[in-house]
């Protein structure tokens, strides 16, 4: 009985062993389907030849060359070029605005193999969702970004610049260089906390490492890795290995922050059951009211998991993505004296001796918007952008894909594409004069996307950009530090492995 009992489990074992072996033979062949089907697809598209296994990511060192190194290979192959990112995931890189101006003005939905990576950390919001879910959630949000929403946010957005200037006083008086990334990072997470959840954070002045910002910091960090490293494209892989370990516990952290600001808005909402009566007792709606209070054709609101995702989204998207965009235009404006002289003079104009910024001021300052401008075509705070088309694409030059191709848009790319932009590379405001705007492609400087999925929060990056930029000129001088410039990588979003550095000086009364 014992020996037939054994016998029996030796067979189960056998037969286990062979139903593992025929699921790995059908995922192989599958992907070696796929692969083949790529390269046959890809076949009008001339490239840098990939490795067989790692594709084109060993070419790529993330030491801050690899955005030129696209510019470069984009020189080389006109358009558009395929990339892979391992033996079986290949994306058409376009780098021209005539082949944005195809892809980004379909619907053409977000990438799934590239946008799933963040997922697990914001959510289905507006950033990664598809189809009739992401069409219902922008109706909702759009009231949002109302300008009788965005009007009395000028004013906090001054506040916490000011917190952070202050705090910059020290810079000032010893002339030492110091990081802007992090510093500004604070501020415009004490600006959407402010702004968006009428919730005051002190993350500013609590002389600690505010744990939502470490916790982006990593997370970023983190997807860069995975979406990077072939083997971790697999959930399972990922999920049992350090790096997803660490990626559980850190979106923990992200996500408890999120909550506990629902919460005590709910808390606050309990006994408010009109959209009214809340703007009668606060004066001003914010954007966790209209999430809360949204409703569709059918009365129906978002669900507990939705109103996460698109918290979540906004709280990364409204402070990660300005932070990105405004250092680096403190940057430029610090590497090019003569602009910023420039720039201080118009805003001093307008401000009169006025120590914040008015609603009405954000369309006076033309030549400071201009250079806000020039800095977001040298470094996009989002440098690439990633599509899936959902039915056959025809582009201008006469060459097609078929239906599931994938795509991944050089922003940065298209930035400074020669055949667009006379010397790329050199800082020139004027190109954004609107004589200059009008000779070029609308799909020339797309730094918010473009099309129906353009980012919905572009106008309060803007003011909120326009506003610390102003009111830092109008307190300090900026100056380079020559002997630490930024090496600047594609994560999540533009950053520097290395830092934002500058020098200040205070402005003599």
């Amino acid at each position: 009985m014992a020996l037939i009992e054994a016998f029996a489990s030796v067979q189960l074992h056998v037969w286990f062993a062979a139903l593992c072996l025929v699921a790995v033979v059908y995922k192989v062949a599958m992907l070696l389907e796929k692969r083949r089907v790529s390269l046959r697809n890809m076949d009008a598209f001339p490239g840098p030849p990939p490795h067989w296994l790692a594709g084109n990511v060993l070419e790529f060192k993330q030491d801050g060359t690899d955005l030129d190194r696209f510019v470069e290979l984009g020189k080389q192959y006109p358009y558009a070029f395929p990339i892979w990112f391992g033996p079986f995931a290949c994306f058409l890189h376009i780098h021209h605005p005539d082949y944005v101006k195809t892809l980004l003005s379909s619907t053409a939905p977000k990438d799934e193999y590239a946008y799933k990576f963040i997922e697990s950390w914001i959510g289905e919001g507006l950033l990664v969702s598809n189809g009739q879910r992401w069409y219902r959630h922008r109706r909702l949000l759009t009231p949002a970004f109302h300008y009788d929403i965005l009007k009395p946010y000028v004013k906090l957005m001054s506040d916490s610049t000011k917190t952070m200037l202050d705090k910059w006083e020290r810079y000032a008086k010893t002339g030492e260089s110091f990081e802007l990334f992090q510093q500004v990072s604070l501020m415009t997470l004490d600006s959407i906390m402010k702004c968006a959840f009428s919730y005051d954070s002190n993350c500013q002045t609590d002389n600690g490492t505010n744990t939502y910002i470490k916790a982006v910091y990593e997370l970023s960090d983190l997807i860069n890795l995975r979406f990077r490293t072939f083997p971790y494209h697999n959930d399972l892989i990922f999920a049992l290995s350090p790096h997803g370990f660490k990626h559980r516990k850190v979106c923990r952290v992200a996500h408890s922050h999120t909550a506990e600001v629902i919460r005590k808005r709910k808390e606050t909402l309990k006994t408010v059951k009109q959209m009214e009566q809340v703007k009668a007792k606060r004066r001003n709606l914010d954007f966790l009211d209209i999430l809360l209070f949204a409703k569709d054709e059918n009365q129906q609101g978002l669900s507990d998991e939705d109103l996460r995702a698109e918290v979540d989204t906004f709280m990364f998207e409204g402070h990660d993505t300005t932070a990105s965009g405004m250092s680096f235009i403190l940057y430029s404006l610090a590497c090019h004296p003569e602009h910023q002289r420039i720039c201080r003079n118009e805003i001093m104009e307008v401000l009169d001796g006025k120590d914040t910024m008015d609603w009405k001021d954000l369309n006076k300052i033309p030549y400071t918007t201009m250079c806000i401008k020039e800095s977001l075509r040298l470094y996009p705070p989002a440098p690439i952008i990633f599509r899936t088309i959902t039915k056959p694409m025809t582009f201008v030059d006469g060459r097609s894909l078929p239906e599931g191709s994938h795509f991944c848009v050089s922003v940065y790319g298209i930035h400074r594409n020669a055949t667009v932009w006379e010397n790329p590379n050199v800082f020139d405001p004027l190109r954004f004069l609107p004589e200059n705007v009008s000779k070029r492609s609308p799909h020339a400087f797309v730094p918010f996307s473009v099309g129906p999925r353009n980012c919905i929060g572009q106008n309060f990056a803007m003011n909120e950009m326009k506003i610390a930029t102003a009111l830092t000129l109008k307190k300090y001088e900026l100056i380079e530090d020559p002997t630490r410039k930024p090496k600047i990588i594609p994560k999540v979003l533009l950053h520097s492995i290395n830092g934002i550095h500058i020098k200040i000086k205070p402005i003599e009364p």
